[in-house]
């Protein structure tokens, strides 16, 4: 089966793409919006001495920093007003989809529709709000703490509250607005233009190591083809699928007999997709962060947390590990219901060869679901920690492990898919106008 992408280099059709006024505003207005996005990572928070931070980051390069601050597109960096960039509204929706799942009440909330999601999406924007507000004090506290601030004390931490949760609410809104007026999930490009925009600075930095000798050319060009091989075998797992055969009676409708019919159930081998790494690394970055920064001139038990912790350290690994098998079984069983795809199957008729439909169709779907998982959590943690291990003991900059290249290149796959859907969308809206155009001249 062809991929989207593959389909639009297929029938793509220049012709037809200068046609689609509507997928080019949006393409205009995800562009835009991006570029809005990274002019706010070089916006600093007030008070901050940038000598100082700068000598900070230098003197703790290689670890868990340079991570958080891929995902952050540079901003910790630099300590922008989008130093915490989205993350606490992602720990914020992990935290409201886990109650989802233990309250009643937000469950019932869940099923009322778009009225539901709109209030679980308040109470999300809310939470939003506290955790980065409680974030923003910890590393208020934690830059003074490092001596990168000019002018410490109560009027400091107050600004860097109110700057940082007004940076993470526009981000968040300004997400919202690309995934309803844009094309593809806003938060997830957000976070793609974060770990794009630091290739090239992490390529140059490769480069430069190689010329001083610290690493073979012949290491580069292994870690360039294992990259390459990366990418394939991200691009082959995420488009496989299995399918599960669906059968269809003869069912008569008024006066016509419809024939029997066989379809399948496409049941994706990584249902997750890419929420299992950027929920775990939410989970794990910002605290991690803010020992970081707090470690230095700190009691000696944060030193030691601090250096467990540290990138490539094996608690690291384990605790990241964890998280990404979690949070693979978590969101594949938010997002697919068994039981509710059962029963739809048994509503029109439709049934598993072999399998008798309703509780056993749903035992079936549950026991495929939950070993598609499972492969799909062993491929996300290999990609996501086996090139952790390797760029953390060669000393090459983050941007280009498994974590970073499995983001940009699944949601290039889905952004792509999504323009292909405008594509396909704008050539029947023009195949309907000319039918209906031809039924008048008639």
């Amino acid at each position: 089966m062809a991929s989207a992408a593959e389909q639009l280099a297929a029938n793509f059709n220049l012709g037809a793409f200068a046609k689609a006024e509507e997928l080019k505003k949006r393409l205009w207005f995800t562009l835009g919006a991006l570029v809005v996005y990274r002019l706010l990572t070089y916006i600093p928070l007030p008070g901050i001495d940038p000598v100082a931070l700068a000598q900070f980051f230098q003197r703790n390069t290689g670890g868990v920093l340079d991570m958080f601050n891929m995902f952050s597109g540079g901003a910790l960096q630099r300590m922008s007003i989008v130093a915490l960039n989205i993350m606490p509204y992602i720990t914020a929706s992990i935290i409201m989809q886990l109650l989802t799942s233990m309250s009643p009440t937000l469950a019932e909330w869940k099923k009322e529709g778009e009225v539901g999601r709109k209030k679980i999406n308040q109470y999300t924007r809310y939470g939003t709000v506290l955790l980065t507000a409680v974030q923003g004090y910890g590393l208020a506290i934690a830059l003074e703490s490092q001596n990168v601030v000019i002018d410490p004390g109560l009027f400091f931490r107050l600004t860097t509250i109110i700057t940082l949760v007004g940076g993470t609410i526009f981000l968040m809104w300004l997400g919202e607005q690309i995934t309803q007026r844009g094309v593809g999930n806003g938060i997830s490009l957000i976070i793609y233009a974060g770990i794009v925009a630091s290739l090239p600075v992490a390529i140059g930095q490769a480069l430069s190591l190689g010329e001083q000798g610290l690493i073979s050319p012949a290491t580069i060009l292994l870690i360039l083809l294992g990259a390459l091989a990366l990418i394939y075998g991200i691009v082959f797992v995420e488009r496989a699928q299995r399918r599960v055969t669906v059968q269809y009676p003869k069912r008569q409708m008024g006066n016509r007999m419809f024939q029997g019919d066989t379809s399948h159930l496409p049941m994706k081998l990584n249902t997750s997709g890419v929420i299992p790494p950027i929920f775990a690394s939410s989970l794990i970055l910002m605290p991690v962060t803010v020992a970081g920064f707090s470690a230095q001139g700190g009691p000696e038990w944060l030193t030691a947390i601090t250096a467990l912790i540290g990138r490539g350290q094996p608690l690291y690994l384990l605790l990241y590990t964890a998280g990404i098998v979690f949070f693979a079984f978590f969101y594949t069983a938010v997002v697919f219901n068994p039981e509710e795809t059962a029963d739809n199957l048994k509503k029109y008729g439709g049934f598993i060869p072999g399998i008798r439909p309703g509780k056993r169709t749903a035992e079936y779907l549950d026991y495929v679901l939950t070993r598609l998982t499972a492969v799909g959590a062993i491929y996300l943690a290999i990609v996501c920690i086996i090139p952790e291990i390797l760029t953390g003991r060669l000393g090459i900059p983050f941007a280009l492990g498994g974590t970073s290249l499995l983001i940009v290149v699944s949601v290039t796959m889905d952004t792509v898919g999504q323009i292909h859907s405008h594509l396909l969308a704008h050539q029947y809206e023009g195949l309907i106008k000319k039918s209906k155009l031809r039924g008048r001249r008639r």
